[in-house]
């Protein structure tokens, strides 16, 4: 797997078809699901890691419906930019690689082979990276330590993930490309007029990151239609508002069978220099 390394020694990691190894013999076994897990167990104390189950598949089942194929139209045309033969791009926090995966299957279709790997702490998410026949290497590991070498990516993309500013520069090359998609203030607005009786616009203050430039953003807005309880319900489990709901505001949407709210995405492309 290209990209990849060990977590104990900092080793390139080797395919021998069933696992990876580096050079010094440690070894990490390749699960069913075609995912190594990289993640050092002494870097956390908690025992289950990332989006659990149920939002894996909520977020699998209401994207595969195309609710966001205009965000995800607009970012394999910026990636469809930044892509050459032989780059090297990293889905940091990749999920399910729905975007990685899809950008991957656009970028081959007009003959530009590049190489994608990605990196999550969840299982789950893995499992169904898996499934959906992405096609991309990945690993179960911390974006705040990713077994990643040192200035080795070309693109990173950080979609909806946590923010590890120091290890997206220690990873890409200088004049590497980091591409960040953030919901705007509005986005899902309509949802939360359901669920909560005094809904919030979301915070977003966009700063300089050190070590980066910024380049530009792309703001992507629409209103989104759902007709069916089965989608408004897998658009809230998908959302961290979900765990941050009491029970008594969760039912308000189980009888909900239409829907109109926003959706709206910040894409903001920064360049690495040294």
């Amino acid at each position: 797997m290209i990209g990849f390394i060990c977590p104990v020694c900092g080793g390139e990691l080797n395919d021998n078809g069933k696992s990876l190894i580096c050079s010094l013999g440690h070894c990490f076994d390749k699960s069913k699901f075609g995912y190594v897990n990289l993640l050092m167990s002494s870097k956390s104390s908690v025992k289950r890691h990332g989006d659990d189950r149920l939002m894996v598949r909520a977020r699998r089942d209401f994207l595969d419906k195309g609710y966001y194929s205009f965000l995800l139209d607009e970012l394999t045309g910026i990636c469809g930019e930044l892509i050459h033969d032989g780059s090297v791009i990293l889905d940091a926090g990749c999920g399910e690689c729905y975007y990685s995966s899809n950008i991957r299957k656009k970028t081959e279709s007009v003959g530009i082979y590049a190489h994608f790997f990605g990196i999550d702490i969840s299982k789950d998410a893995l499992e169904f990276a898996f499934k959906r026949k992405s096609g991309i290497g990945t690993a179960v590991g911390s974006v705040f330590s990713m077994p990643v070498a040192d200035s080795s990516v070309d693109v990173l993309l950080n979609i909806f993930s946590p923010e590890a500013f120091d290890e997206f520069r220690r990873v890409l090359k200088n004049n590497g490309i980091l591409i960040r998609v953030v919901p705007l203030e509005r986005h899902l607005f309509g949802l939360k007029k359901v669920v909560y009786d005094n809904p919030y616009i979301n915070e977003y203050i966009p700063t300089p990151i050190d070590g980066f430039v910024f380049e530009k953003e792309t703001v992507k807005k629409n209103m989104i239609e759902l007709s069916s309880n089965e989608d408004i319900l897998n658009l809230f489990r998908m959302t961290p508002y979900y765990y941050k709901t009491g029970v008594e505001d969760q039912k308000k949407l189980e009888k909900v069978n239409s829907l109109l709210t926003e959706a709206e995405f910040g894409i903001r492309i920064y360049r690495k220099v040294d």
